[in-house]
């Protein structure tokens, strides 16, 4: 595990596509767009994919009224960077539960988008700052990990290949971001404006959060501090796991 001063290396970019898994609408946004946007501008296709749309999140609104807004809100933030598809898979905010039927949803997206690179949330009890991660990040960052290598297998979920959903050994890594072991880094000091932007789509949600938050401190901040330590001025962190 890198210790905070460590030199972080640099993150292969010698891919094409990228499915990024999520458990709710703005987790992506709190640093790993940034990173995004530099991949997309160099003609990479990334497909975002939420576990659930975000519809606890709102403690002044109704989980119906809720729900909709954060996915119309996912929509427009993904576009910022990019991204042109935006799927949901309907989960239960703040419920989701590791377990087979997250890994055989997740297995068939992968199996469907034949990503090369899958990027998820730290899946362990804290952030890389110290904080206390949450169920759901830690059910679905640990369930794409596992799904990432099922996607492979003919033999697990053999009702996908019934599905149409061929085995897919093409993942070759998993990037999980805000984790305390990252060990690699992307150069994102020309796209820090445009994770800025996409964080700012979720403007419904940031402004009911009950605490003074900007985007532009929070991810300068964040991105300067892994910068120093990848030699650029804001950089964005991962660790990565070989599939």
């Amino acid at each position: 595990m890198n210790m905070a001063g460590d030199r972080l290396l640099a993150l292969p970019e010698d891919w094409n596509c990228m499915l990024a898994i999520a458990a709710h609408p703005d987790d992506l946004e709190y640093g790993a767009a940034s990173a995004i946007a530099r991949w997309t501008s160099q003609g990479k296709r990334v497909i975002y994919l939420m576990v659930t749309s975000g519809e606890a999140g709102i403690d002044a609104m109704t989980p119906s009224v809720a729900g909709p807004l954060r996915e119309q809100e996912e929509l427009n933030s993904a576009a910022v960077v990019g991204v042109d598809t935006v799927e949901f898979l309907n989960y239960t905010d703040g419920i989701v539960e590791y377990g087979l039927p997250l890994r055989r949803d997740l297995a068939r997206s992968i199996r469907r988008h034949k990503p090369d690179i899958v990027l998820t949330n730290n899946f362990e009890l804290r952030w890389g700052g110290g904080q206390f991660n949450m169920a759901d990040h830690r059910a679905v960052g640990l369930a794409t990990l596992d799904a990432a290598r099922d996607a492979g297998n003919r033999w697990i979920f053999p009702d996908l290949l019934d599905e149409g959903y061929k085995p897919w050994n093409g993942v070759r890594s998993v990037l999980t971001g805000g984790a305390a072991g990252s060990t690699h880094a992307v150069d994102v000091t020309d796209f820090i404006d445009k994770g800025v932007e996409s964080l700012e789509k979720h403007r419904v949600y940031i402004d009911n959060l009950g605490v003074d938050f900007d985007p532009d401190t929070f991810l300068t901040f964040n991105a300067a501090a892994t910068g120093e330590r990848f030699g650029c001025d804001y950089a964005v962190a991962f660790e990565v796991f070989q599939i």
